[in-house]
């Protein structure tokens, strides 16, 4: 299918057609999630042109291509499969003597039509599906929420989409989902996915975080869920603690122990979120009083990906410039010598990071 479209058409990393196409401060189009992996990677020049980039990298959506893009395939491509109507699907949904083989069916044609299509997802928010689907949020079923989650996530792929559907009220029901889901299936994981989504749109952070339980559920499941649940647990309180005030909740709700102890066993999402609470007072008085925060942070520094790596030197320089404890733990556990060697690293980031340790350490040390 992707032959038949232009080339301008095709995002010139991913080289698949673009779904939400950004321009870069070198003037180039890429999709937005390719280009967001290659910034996230520390990349800080155009992959195109290797010049360098504007700090902070600024993303500026291309509303002409993606309305070409959306025009060329309504009119140009022919549809491979039909589906039913999608206002007969609802009413399905909304029809208590309907059964739930047929729910779940309708739920699935639903996702599927609406997975890759902006224009579906617009439609279906707009003609009163949302409350179909959170009725079956609600359900005592667990196949038939966890699909309706599937489709809510579809849902809330459109930015234009995120604040009305927290207006509908998808938080509570996505955080009952979090709190009372069945475990054994996706359900929960998915609900966590529905909040990292929803809490892109910078409003929706604090609405979520001051939702009762939220974010206390997604630490329960942080402690209790599966390796997808914690991981996707994780990724949610990530987005929701860049906002301040998020970050005493989740510490208030014992996020920094479980985090610590989540680090150690592997999961380096969970050092993502501690490079954010470590901003905040309550963060770092909390991971001070874990033993071995600083330990478990060295051995990501010696052994992490290079995200992970990042993330620990954001970390422990936040610890180091407020604890003398922290720096002697650090230079005892060798954090200095391994900072001068990541001086050569390949991502920026991490070579900044290094360099603002080297320096904290230096000054510390310098006044014993």
């Amino acid at each position: 299918m992707t032959t038949q479209f232009p080339d301008d058409f095709k995002c010139p990393i991913s080289l698949e057609i673009m779904s939400d196409p950004v321009i870069l401060s070198s003037g180039h189009t890429f999709d937005r999630s390719s280009i967001q992996q290659w910034l996230d990677a520390g990349h800080r020049t155009c992959p195109i042109t290797k010049l360098p980039l504007s700090e902070p990298p600024s993303l500026i959506p291309n509303h002409a291509l993606r309305s070409l893009i959306s025009n060329y395939t309504l009119v140009s491509l022919p549809r491979p499969q039909s589906y039913p109507d999608p206002q007969t699907l609802i009413r399905t949904l909304t029809n208590p003597s309907s059964p739930v083989d047929s729910k779940l069916n309708s739920l699935d044609q639903l996702s599927r039509v609406s997975k890759r299509d902006s224009a579906v997802r617009r439609r279906l928010t707009e003609s009163g599906a949302v409350s179909a689907v959170l009725n079956c949020v609600n359900s005592d079923d667990s196949a038939l929420q966890e699909k309706a989650l599937h489709l809510l996530l579809n849902l809330s792929l459109d930015d234009d989409n995120k604040v009305g559907l927290v207006a509908e009220g998808v938080v509570g029901r996505v955080v009952a989902a979090l709190c009372g889901g069945y475990a054994g299936g996706d359900g929960r994981a998915v609900a966590a996915t529905v909040l990292t989504s929803l809490a892109v749109v910078e409003v929706n952070k604090a609405t979520i975080g001051a939702f009762p339980f939220a974010i206390q559920a997604l630490v329960s499941l942080l402690r209790v869920g599966n390796g997808r649940e914690r991981k996707e647990s994780a990724t949610a309180l990530y987005a929701l603690c860049s906002f301040p005030e998020n970050r005493r909740r989740a510490v208030d709700c014992g996020a920094v122990p479980i985090l610590i102890e989540l680090v150690n066993s592997g999961l380096e999402r969970a050092v993502e979120v501690l490079g954010l609470l470590a901003k905040s007072k309550e963060g770092r008085e909390g991971m001070m009083r874990f033993d071995g925060c600083v330990e478990v942070l060295a051995t990501v520094l010696k052994n992490g990906t290079s995200r992970g790596v990042q993330y620990a030197l954001l970390t422990m320089n936040s610890l180091c410039c407020c604890s003398e404890k922290a720096c002697l733990e650090a230079l005892k556990d060798g954090v200095f010598e391994i900072c001068v060697e990541k001086l050569e690293d390949d991502n920026e980031k991490v070579r900044r990071n290094a360099k603002s340790l080297i320096q904290v350490l230096r000054g510390k040390h310098s006044m014993r």
